[in-house]
């Protein structure tokens, strides 16, 4: 059966009188848009429907769109398509005609293989193995491509732009400032960052307050790259980076805990022992920083397929009261909560566009199928915040 356009536009068409958008196809021929605007989609080869074939759904899409066989001139007016268009409803006939038709389009060939840069977790989910290959597949890609979009403190978690900073660089040194005040940080002390990324705090608490540091990642890449700039700041006697999983750690209690952009890849089934981990680990009277993205609504899934199979798999970010219940339960009494919601959009805003700036060179880091996640996943992870998806707090607590 050769491949043939005509079945999917003539069904598209039917079921969808409705368009705010249009469909370039591979053969030159074109659904067009029915109210003569809307994001242009370009069907580029037949794979793109053998793809959603083999996957229906969203991970389907996602497949054929990283893979380049599917793509769109504008992301931000199809994730507005997304957010506001609603398609009519197909019953079941309607259904199979869609699909016979989309077979038709793709023609008789092999089922496409994912993409390379797709990751399907394997074993107990949130084992240390399982947690391991997933921060992995997100965090392993050159310190390079990372800089072209956090800038130079390679800072990687949400800036802090409504205390009065007006850069990107400005309001992470605000956010990174603020942590080590609200741990009332003194020279001498020693501090665990749990996810220490590539030493961003780490470097500005040994610096700025005189404390010693221990950071702890699942990706050796970062901790490689965060001690050797500590080494070059001038503290890397006072800064030790570790390829460590927050389960393993077995040193002295510590003054002060920093989490930073870690509690969500924990998981609704990790949370109480990661709570015990962070009460364990700090001396009695000491503080607590946990500072982590939490989903406000309570009917929203934690995730769909696409971002656990590109994005980052297994991450769950879980309600803020679950997060406070495992604290309590180990021992951390909550002082104070602060939200930074729109401060985290706008820090998605400054991080997607100087991805967008610097498009050119990110691709020959991270590679095309990369590079079309990213650009995907910055403008999603924005929406979420501005619509009240999710949600980003810092908490400190004392130790009882």
């Amino acid at each position: 059966m050769l491949s043939s356009t005509d079945p999917i536009r003539a069904e598209l068409a039917r079921a969808l009188p409705d368009r705010p958008f249009s469909v370039d196809f591979w053969d030159g021929t074109q659904l067009p848009s029915t109210n003569g605007g809307g994001p242009r989609f370009a069907v580029r080869s037949p794979a793109a429907f053998a793809h959603a074939l083999r996957a229906p759904g969203q991970l389907g899409l996602g497949r054929a769109y990283v893979s380049g066989e599917l793509e769109v001139d504008d992301v931000d007016a199809a994730l507005d398509l997304l957010d506001a268009w609603q398609p009519p409803s197909l019953d079941r006939g309607e259904q199979a005609r869609l699909a016979l038709a989309a077979a038709r389009a793709a023609g008789l060939q092999r089922p496409p293989r994912p993409p390379t840069s797709e990751l399907r977790p394997r074993g107990r989910r949130h084992s240390r193995e399982r947690d391991a290959r997933s921060v992995r597949h997100h965090y392993d890609l050159p310190p390079e491509f990372f800089a072209l979009f956090l800038g130079p403190s390679l800072t990687y978690s949400c800036a802090v732009f409504s205390h009065g900073a007006t850069t990107l660089e400005e309001a992470q040194e605000t956010k990174l400032e603020m942590v080590c005040s609200k741990l009332a940080l003194q020279p001498g002390q020693r501090v665990l960052d749990i996810g220490c990324g590539w030493g961003s705090f780490a470097l500005h608490a040994a610096q700025r307050h005189g404390v010693s540091v221990v950071g702890i990642t699942l990706s050796p890449p970062q901790a490689e790259v965060g001690q050797r700039r500590a080494d070059e700041a001038g503290v890397g006697d006072r800064v030790d980076l570790r390829v460590a999983d927050y389960r393993e750690l077995t040193d002295e209690p510590f003054d002060a805990v920093a989490s930073i952009g870690m509690v969500e890849h924990v998981g609704a089934a990790q949370i109480d022992v990661y709570a015990r981990q962070v009460a364990r680990m700090v001396k009695p009277g000491g503080r607590v920083l946990n500072h982590g993205i939490a989903r406000l609504r309570h009917s929203d899934p934690e995730a769909g397929p696409f971002s656990e199979r590109y994005v980052f798999p297994d991450a769950a970010p879980l309600h803020l009261s679950r997060i406070q219940l495992a604290l309590e339960r180990a021992g951390i009494e909550t002082q104070h909560v602060e939200d930074f919601r729109m401060d985290y959009a706008k820090t998605l805003e400054h991080w997607a566009r100087n991805l967008d700036s610097n498009l050119e060179q990110a691709t020959r880091l991270a590679g095309p199928e990369r590079i079309r996640v990213w650009r995907l996943y910055l403008r999603a992870a924005r929406r979420g915040f501005e619509s009240g998806f999710t949600s980003i707090y810092q908490v400190r607590g004392r130790r009882s």
